[in-house]
């Protein structure tokens, strides 16, 4: 594939603005990251204090996110992520206010980290669903990637940057990096063309009911496809993911690489992620094949990752397993998002940043209890058995739903021809050269013929000037009576890409098998 196929969505001047903020905001909220962190180590000496501010930004998303969700199916995206950025820049200069004067303490970073997981939690469902807009369809995919290329860039480049300032002139420059970067946020929002998004109707338009959290969950459970993959997505979060656990307990056991071989497997591991990013980007589409795929490699070289014998041969095996492990995110985030109403979005967003959030919460907790009880080898091997078990499983089901699913739309396809005879035979327009009343009778399937009384008798076995969905029957007469003039009979429920799909450029069939796929999202 050719090297700007990689970077296809970067053809599109929004995103290509967004791109470019995100950049700067991510290396902004990193150096925070690695802030806070030394701060409170630096105060209280405990990585359990530490870890409890982690916490305190997870926990929000879990009972926010879905609000946020339904937020973004309700209201306009740029006022509220204009607020989310101010709130965002106003939280970071309090922590640098609390760096250099001391006021507040421990209680005051406590309380702006789950303020800001608060927001974050938020925001995160109206971002995702308002990015999808800046990319046509067709590139949204490579947009998801080139989103992970970004973070993991931007963290490698704020987490080193960060380290050298915290070390030279502590965390409270850090922080007022942070709340700068937000400003070329806000001025990417409104540096965005609006007339040149894409599949942006009016959240407005739709009914209140169908704007609710619960309509969202109960749309959700009529997805089965996405179901599965969010159920895929959970078990290899929480049992595949969480390898901060795993690379320290087995840097500090077996490998005995100590805190210095921890720093090298995190290095890697973060190397790794940029180049999963670059591997789902150069991807024409990511398919639920693919993410199968990925699963299995990660699975497979977990179980690998525990034989290992020593930090070198550990640090090649988890550079594909963070490669795998990023390609598994992007798909997953792309087919919820393709395979999902616009107008449900923002909520299947919610449930996917909530996946998100409770694997952490469950698989880290559990990762270090086993590592404790059973070592560090024998978890990796146990997590990666069951993982592998879980992607098994869930191929099966994605197949036998795809086969379902095709067999539906192969029957629609099929019925398509009597379907638009049968909308033909319902629009019957009078001739005007004939005064008299034609009776039609249409049965199932096809057009019956025309008992029509008069002074110019038509044969009931020739109905004259016929037209069916723009086609005129040959020596026919032009004066005649007509069915359905116009291009097409078109189906009941389209999309965005219908338009294009009608063209002249695309096959009947491929026109016919789209049509059944609009019919099926309807």
């Amino acid at each position: 594939m050719a090297l700007g196929a990689t970077f296809a969505a970067l053809r599109h001047r929004n995103y290509r603005i967004w791109a470019a903020a995100g950049f700067v905001s991510v290396i902004g909220t990193w150096m925070q990251v690695l802030g806070v962190n030394w701060y409170v180590l630096a105060e209280t000496g405990s990585a359990t204090s530490m870890g409890l501010t982690v916490l305190l930004q997870a926990l929000p998303s879990l009972v926010l996110s879905v609000w946020g969700g339904a937020l973004a199916d309700r209201l306009p995206a740029k006022p509220l992520l204009i607020g989310a950025q101010a709130a965002h820049a106003l939280l970071a200069a309090g922590l640098a206010m609390v760096a250099v004067t001391g006021t507040g303490g421990l209680p005051a970073i406590y309380a702006i980290s789950l303020v800001t997981g608060a927001v974050s939690a938020i925001e995160g469902p109206v971002m995702g669903r308002w990015c999808s807009t800046l990319v046509d369809r067709e590139s949204l995919g490579n947009a998801l990637a080139l989103g992970s290329l970004t973070n993991s860039a931007g963290r490698i480049l704020g987490m080193s940057v960060g380290a050298v300032m915290v070390a030279a002139v502590g965390p409270a420059l850090l922080f007022g990096i942070n709340a700068a970067s937000f400003v070329a946020v806000v001025a990417a929002l409104f540096a965005v063309r609006e007339g040149e998004q894409h599949g942006a109707p009016d959240v407005t338009e739709a009914a209140p009911a169908d704007r609710s959290i619960r309509a969202g969950f109960r749309y959700l459970l009529r997805q089965p496809v996405v179901l599965v993959a969010l159920a895929l997505s959970f078990v290899l979060g929480s049992l595949g993911r969480n390898y901060q656990v795993t690379m320290a307990a087995m840097s500090d056991g077996p490998l005995r690489g100590g805190v210095s071989g921890y720093g090298f497997l995190s290095t890697v591991f973060a190397v790794g992620t940029v180049l999963g990013a670059l591997v789902a980007a150069r991807r024409r589409e990511l398919g639920y094949r693919v993410l199968v795929a990925a699963g299995l490699l990660a699975s497979a070289l977990q179980i690998v990752a525990g034989l290992a014998p020593g930090t070198l041969s550990f640090a090649a095996v988890i550079l594909p397993v963070a490669a795998a492990a990023v390609v598994i995110d992007t798909t997953v985030g792309a087919r919820a998002q393709l395979d999902t109403d616009y107008a449900m979005r923002g909520r299947v967003l919610a449930a996917l940043a909530i996946t998100g959030s409770v694997s952490a919460a469950v698989g880290a907790p559990l990762l270090g209890w086993l590592a404790e009880h059973a070592g560090p080898r024998q978890t990796l091997v146990l997590a990666g058995t069951v993982t592998t078990v879980a992607t098994v499983a869930a191929g099966v089901a994605l197949d036998r739903l795809r086969e379902r699913r095709l067999r539906r739309r192969l029957s629609l396809v099929l019925a398509a021809p009597a379907m638009r005879r049968r909308a033909a035979a319902a629009r019957v327009v009078r001739p005007a050269s004939v005064p008299a009343v034609a009776r039609p009778v249409a049965a199932a399937g096809h057009v019956a013929p025309m008992a029509v009384e008069g002074p110019r008798p038509v044969p009931a076995s020739r109905p004259a000037g016929l037209r069916l969905a723009g086609t005129r029957f040959a020596g026919l007469g032009p004066r005649a009576g007509r069915l359905a003039a116009g291009p097409s009979v078109r189906p009941p429920h389209e999309c965005a890409a219908c338009a294009s799909h009608r063209s002249r450029r695309r096959s009947r069939a491929t026109a016919l098998v789209h049509a059944a796929d609009c019919a099926l999202a309807g």
